[in-house]
């Protein structure tokens, strides 16, 4: 890999007025530790509460703020802010910090020494540090098994939202992305694959699930089934229609 120049980091956030101050604070913290220049990206994804105005407060010279007024979705959001950044390697990562910044770090290390494409973080590594609701990890069993029946991923883990990307992987495959919300990781992933770019390598993290708020038996099953029809339809585009090797 080349000399990395400038780094660029995505944030997604959706009603995140309570933590996301802290958030952007502690994460421009840890990727200053990294002796390196560096932009941040946070995606406001709705002006749905009081989370636009508290970044315009924080002081932040390399922070930029988008947003817009409805909700649309996190794949809408991570796509929205990556094709803004301007970095040689551009990432997103969930707001809320349940997974660990500093596990960038680790993610670079892999861009460098294997001169990857795109390096994911995963929750499968041997190295990784996860405490992880059991409903959570069957979901992600289950869809992990899907997606390799359809696109014959390599990768184990295809969901963990922090990801590492070369620029030019972002302004090749990111125009072409429709899924705004559930599907959104594997159509980036499928894409990129089907474009040659197949240097894909998974690093390890550091999670700790924080969101208190229950699954009912009624909206898990919903989320599968909305999973499975945004997958089956990124299979249907790419294999099918062939819509992404359309200009």
């Amino acid at each position: 890999m080349e000399k990395l120049d400038l780094l660029s980091i995505v944030i997604p956030a959706y009603k995140q007025e309570k933590t996301i101050a802290k958030d952007i604070k502690r994460l421009n913290k840890v990727i200053q530790g990294f002796g390196i220049k560096y932009e941040i990206i946070v995606v406001v994804d709705g002006f749905m509460d009081r989370t636009y105005k508290k970044l315009k407060s924080i002081k932040i010279n390399n922070l930029k703020i988008y947003g817009y007024k409805d909700n649309r979705g996190k794949g809408y959001a991570v796509t929205y802010g990556m094709l803004k950044a301007k970095g040689d390697i551009i990432g997103f990562i969930d707001a809320g910090m349940d997974i660990d910044p500093s596990a960038i770090s680790m993610l670079l290390d892999f861009m460098k020494l294997h001169d990857a494409d795109i390096v994911v973080g995963s929750k499968l590594h041997p190295d990784s540090i996860v405490r992880y609701p059991l409903k959570r990890k069957i979901l992600s069993w289950g869809y992990r098994t899907f997606t390799h029946l359809l696109f014959g991923f390599n990768i184990r883990d295809t969901q963990v939202g922090l990801k590492l990307f070369k620029k030019e992987v972002v302004r090749r495959v990111f125009p072409k992305i429709l899924v705004k919300q559930f599907a959104f990781d594997v159509e980036v992933l499928a894409v990129s694959y089907a474009y040659g770019y197949t240097k894909i390598y998974e690093a390890p993290i550091k999670l700790t699930f924080k969101d208190n708020s229950s699954i009912t038996s009624g909206s898990f099953w919903k989320i599968i089934l909305l999973m499975l029809w945004d997958t089956t339809a990124v299979f249907y585009k790419l294999k099918v229609l062939h819509y992404y090797n359309k200009q």
